[in-house]
Parts: structure tokens; C-alpha cells; sequence
């Protein structure tokens, strides 16, 4: 079976992207007509021209002369018209497809499960929401309608060729065959070249992207040197895949003009002899053709240069829509809409793998009790963090059930099961936008007012005020402005102002200074206050109050009780971990 990838033209792709015109309908006929105005009035000047000079110059005849003039100026007026008719609406037309595209994608993106982020480079997804959609715009503004227009150009063209002087357009149709077999190839050749543009436009993307955010560690290892020879590496290999596709028009497009002058030539040779010698040719004849081959032959190669753009927008566009046909999301089948919960946890018989065969949960049981706080511990990888994953449906378990007040949670609206779950994170993650915009997420519900005085609530509002426009304090990308600690405060006023029924601390205390580990417990002990906690910690003395504490073990509980309890058993995990942070923090 033949490759779609070896095809010079994807016709079901092709069909695909097509549909997303079908909401701007009115704008793609307007858009078409101007490119028929475009062919037949290019067409018809040669001949208003052969009238004139055969009537009016050859024969020394003015009366009627002034009418071939007004045509031929009627004639480009109307296309320059067509033409920036042409312009505006192909374009207009392109972004629009391009945006409803872009929109979709982004959408589909936001709803993938962490698993297809975990094996996903940024960089690729950037360039599929940003730069391939520019060259899809393309198809639209410089490739379709062009390519369309040249060849009813052509078309016209040659009827008209063939109606003033049918021996001279044989000369000119005998060339043509040839100049449609080198396109072919080219197109052919340049269709690879492109993919391999796009691949590595792609690589560039995501190394750049990786060593920018990344630039701390690039700095700190000295690494600089490295990294420069790996990124010259890929930029020379993007310059070889440009390189290719130059090499190709550079062996094209000088053939095609060859041919075309080779043709013009003949036939001012043979016409010209025709108009002197046989008088089958009249100078008007000669002169029309003269115009009229440029109009046969430059469109060719328009369209191979127009195809290149096809090309590489179609290329785009397969990438586009493979991650538009990726099912990895999260599916929302649930209908329950959670009012007034009271918050009861359920893990029953949980398994869960990230890689096939290797699980990392295997049989978690436990339950939380409405307004109880649980504590979660135990060896890096153990599964802590993947509990909180779960219960968020940023994964979906393997086997076993997750329940809220006796609820499975894929029953449940995803929305909905969020919408009662706060996070706070040990990675905390600002955008670049004011302190306030990071708390409420604009979220239109939550006022200024509402998140001042829950500031004041949990013992944040003096440390917010302190910065310079308090609230509107700008914390620049990844909230760089701010200190961990200053960060984590954030975050915790980010889940409290949500006012959840359930809350999750995943590490929240791992990575602070002393002053804000303050502010951190005194707000860690107000918004658990009432709640429904799960509390993953490191640090045992912030969970000692807690209701219930479980060791996880390699995806396994192998202890759980309070912290009194645990503590009973001397050679118990749970006592074996307080002793070791504790004598070495007192040594």
C-alpha cells in the first residue's frame, strides 16, 4: 500500500481543512470570484490589444482607436480591483479558518491527561498552536485561490491562444507537457524537503524552549558550551533541510524559464516569418502572443511557487490535526453535579500504572472521614503524589473505585469534582500576571474584596501589602519576583479563596524559609479548619495533629493510625522515620 505521506497531494486532508470554510461561505465566493475577475481580465488585455494594433495602428486608422484604449484601461482597473478584493479576503478568510482551528486545538489540549504531557515536549505543542497554524493561514491567502487563479489563467489564456491563431499556440502547447512533467517531480521532492523544515523547526522550538526555562541549571553546571554546540548541531540540520528545498527551486525555476524563453523565442521567430512572408500571422497576432506566453509560462511556475506553500501548509495542517485526533483526554461522561457535600473519601482496592506493567499503586485502601485530616507518607516514589493525581482525574486508575459521599468520581462532572478540590502544589506555578489575577484566576466570582480578607484570615494580607501595588504586584513569569516561600503563601490563599470541600497539600511545606514557615502553619491550621484533608508531607512534626496517618510503601500502605499510635511501635516504619529526622535534628 502506498505511504499518504509519499502522496504529492493529500486529497482527504485536503477535504478536512476545506470544512472550516463552511461557516465563512460568502466570504470564499467573494473571494473566488475575484480570482476568476483576476484570470479572464489578465486574459483578455493581449487581445484588446491585437484589435488595436491589427484596426487602428498597422492600418493608420484612428477613429475607434480611443475605445481599444478605454477597454484596456477599464480592463486594469478592474484588475487591480479583483486583485485587492483578492488580498484582503483570501487573508481575511485564512486567519478566520485559522483562528476557529487554533481555538479548537487549544481547547483539546487543555482537556489531554498529564500522561500525554509527560510525553510531550512544550516546544512541539508551541509550534503546533503557533506556527504551523500561520502556515495553514497560507493555504488560503497565498496558496489555494493562487494556485486556482493561475491555472483558469492558463486556461483562459490558451482558449485564447488558440482562437486568434491556432498554429502559433501549437508551438506553445507543445512546451507546456514538459514544463508539467518538472513541476510534477518538483513538487514531489519539495513535499519531503518541507517535512523535514517542520521537523526541525519543531526541534528548535522545544530545545530552546527547554534550555530557557531550564537556564538556571544550564548556568549553575556550566554548561553553556555544551548546550551551544547541541543547539548548533540542530540549527544546522534545519539549515540543511532549507538548504534542500533551495537547491530545488534553484534547479526548477531556471528550467522553467528556459523553456518559457526558448518557446517565446520560437515563436517570434515563426511568427514572424508567418506575418512577413505567408501573412497567416498579423503583427497584431505576434504581439498578443508575445504578451500572452509570459501569461502561459509565468503561472507555472507561480504555481509551483504557490504549491510550496500549499505544501508546507498541508504539512502544518497534518500535524494539527494528529494532535486533534489524539484521544487522550479525560473522558466527561459523568452527570453528577456535587451541592453541598459533605466530603467522605473513599480509596477502595486503587491500582494504577503510569508505564504498562509497572505498577505504582497496587491495592491503596483507606478512607477519610468528612472534616478529618489524613496524612500521607513515605519514601520518594512511593505513590503519594499519585493519590492526589487520581483523585483529581488527572490520571484515571487502572482498577478499583474513588468515591466522594459514596459517589464514583468518573460519575461525576469534571468540573464539577474540581471545582470541590484545591491543590496546593510544592511546585508552585504563577503566571505572569498581578498577585490577584494569580489568586482568583479571574475567576469573575471571587472579588478583591473577598480575597483581601481571606488574606487576612489565614495571615497573609501585611506580607501582600508590603509589596509594591500589593495585589496588582506583577510576579513576572513563573512568579521569578517572589521568594519559594513567598510563593507557597500564594498558593495556599489561592486554594482558600475557593472555599473547597476538600483539600489537598501535596508537599506544601517541603521548600520554605523560616519565616514564612510561620505564615505557612498558622495558614495551613485555618483553611484545613472544617475540611476534608489529605496532607503529603516530609517534614512529620506539621502532621502530628492529623486524624489519621498512612505509610506508603512502593504503592502499597504497610502502617496507618495516629501519630501516637504509630509511635507505639518501636520498630515500626512510621517511628523508624520520626527518629531519624528527629535525632538528626536534635544531634
Amino acid at each position: 500500500m502506498k505511504n499518504p505521506k509519499n502522496k504529492v497531494f493529500d486529497s482527504q486532508l485536503f477535504k478536512r481543512l476545506l470544512h472550516y470554510i463552511k461557516p465563512y461561505t460568502g466570504i470564499f465566493i467573494i473571494a473566488l470570484m475575484t480570482v476568476i475577475g483576476l484570470a479572464v481580465f489578465g486574459a483578455l488585455r493581449p487581445k484588446v490589444l491585437q484589435l488595436a494594433i491589427d484596426q487602428n495602428i498597422a492600418q493608420k486608422f484612428e477613429p475607434g482607436f480611443s475605445k481599444y484604449i478605454l477597454a484596456m484601461l477599464g480592463l486594469l482597473i478592474l484588475e487591480v480591483t479583483c486583485n485587492l478584493l483578492f488580498i484582503y479576503y483570501a487573508s481575511w478568510l485564512g486567519q478566520s479558518v485559522v483562528r476557529d482551528i487554533r481555538t479548537k486545538l487549544f481547547k483539546h489540549i487543555l482537556g489531554f491527561k498529564m500522561t500525554y504531557f509527560d510525553n510531550s515536549s512544550v516546544g512541539v505543542l508551541i509550534t503546533r498552536t503557533v506556527t504551523d497554524m500561520e502556515r495553514i493561514a497560507d493555504i488560503f491567502g497565498e496558496g489555494l485561490f493562487m494556485i486556482f487563479s493561475d491555472i483558469l489563467k492558463m486556461g483562459v489564456v490558451g482558449v485564447v491562444m488558440f482562437y486568434m491563431n491556432w498554429q502559433l499556440s501549437v508551438i506553445v502547447f507543445c512546451a507546456l507537457p514538459i514544463v508539467l512533467i518538472a513541476t510534477k517531480i518538483f513538487q514531489k521532492y519539495m513535499k519531503k524537503a518541507f517535512e523535514d523544515v517542520r521537523t526541525e523547526v519543531s526541534n528548535l522550538n522545544s530545545f530552546v524552549q527547554e534550555r530557557i526555562t531550564g537556564m538556571k541549571i544550564v548556568q549553575i553546571f556550566a554548561r553553556e558550551k555544551i548546550e551551544s554546540e547541541n543547539f548548533r548541531a540542530i540549527n544546522d540540520r534545519h539549515k540543511k533541510g532549507w538548504i534542500k528545498t533551495v537547491w530545488y527551486n534553484s534547479v526548477f525555476f531556471p528550467i522553467a524559464d528556459l523553456l518559457s524563453s526558448v518557446t517565446l523565442g520560437t515563436v517570434i521567430w515563426l511568427g514572424g516569418l508567418n506575418t512577413v512572408l505567408e501573412q497567416t500571422a498579423s503583427v497584431g497576432d505576434l504581439t498578443a502572443f508575445i504578451m500572452m506566453v509570459p501569461m502561459m509560462f509565468r503561472p507555472l511556475n507561480q504555481i509551483a511557487n504557490k504549491f510550496n506553500t500549499l505544501q508546507m501548509g498541508m504539512v502544518a495542517a497534518d500535524r494539527v490535526f494528529k494532535v486533534l485526533d489524539t484521544t487522550s483526554n479525560i473522558q466527561d461522561h459523568g452527570d453528577v453535579v456535587l451541592e453541598n457535600i459533605k466530603g467522605n473519601l473513599e480509596f477502595r482496592d486503587v491500582k494504577f500504572e503510569y508505564v504498562e506493567n509497572e505498577p505504582v499503586l497496587k491495592g491503596v485502601s483507606f478512607n477519610v472521614s468528612a472534616g478529618e485530616t489524613v496524612a500521607i507518607v513515605g519514601s520518594t516514589g512511593a505513590g503519594k503524589s499519585t493519590i492526589v493525581n487520581l483523585l483529581n482525574r488527572l490520571y484515571d486508575i487502572n482498577s478499583g473505585k474513588i468515591t466522594i459521599d459514596s459517589k464514583d468520581i468518573k460519575t461525576i462532572a469534571l468540573k464539577s469534582l474540581r471545582q470541590n478540590i484545591a491543590v496546593v502544589l510544592q511546585d508552585v506555578f504563577l503566571f505572569a500576571d498581578t498577585i490577584l489575577n494569580n489568586i482568583t484566576l479571574k475567576n469573575p466570582e471571587i472579588t478583591e474584596a473577598q480575597v483581601q480578607e481571606a488574606a487576612k484570615e489565614i495571615g497573609i494580607h501585611d506580607f501582600i501589602m508590603s509589596l509594591p501595588k500589593g495585589y496588582h504586584y506583577n510576579v513576572k513569569e513563573r512568579g521569578v519576583m517572589l521568594s519559594s516561600g513567598q510563593r507557597q503563601l500564594i498558593s495556599f490563599l489561592r486554594a482558600y479563596v475557593t472555599n473547597p470541600k476538600i483539600l489537598i497539600l501535596d508537599e506544601a511545606t517541603a521548600s520554605i524559609d523560616s519565616y514564612a514557615e510561620q505564615l505557612i502553619q498558622k495558614a495551613t491550621q485555618k483553611i484545613t479548619q472544617g475540611r476534608t484533608s489529605i496532607v503529603i508531607a516530609h517534614r512529620l512534626a506539621t502532621i502530628q495533629k492529623a486524624d489519621m496517618i498512612i505509610v506508603l510503601e512502593a504503592g502499597e500502605i504497610i502502617e496507618k493510625g495516629t501519630h501516637s499510635e504509630l509511635l507505639k511501635n518501636k520498630n515500626g516504619p512510621y517511628r523508624n522515620l520520626y527518629d531519624a529526622q528527629f535525632l538528626t535534628k536534635n544531634s
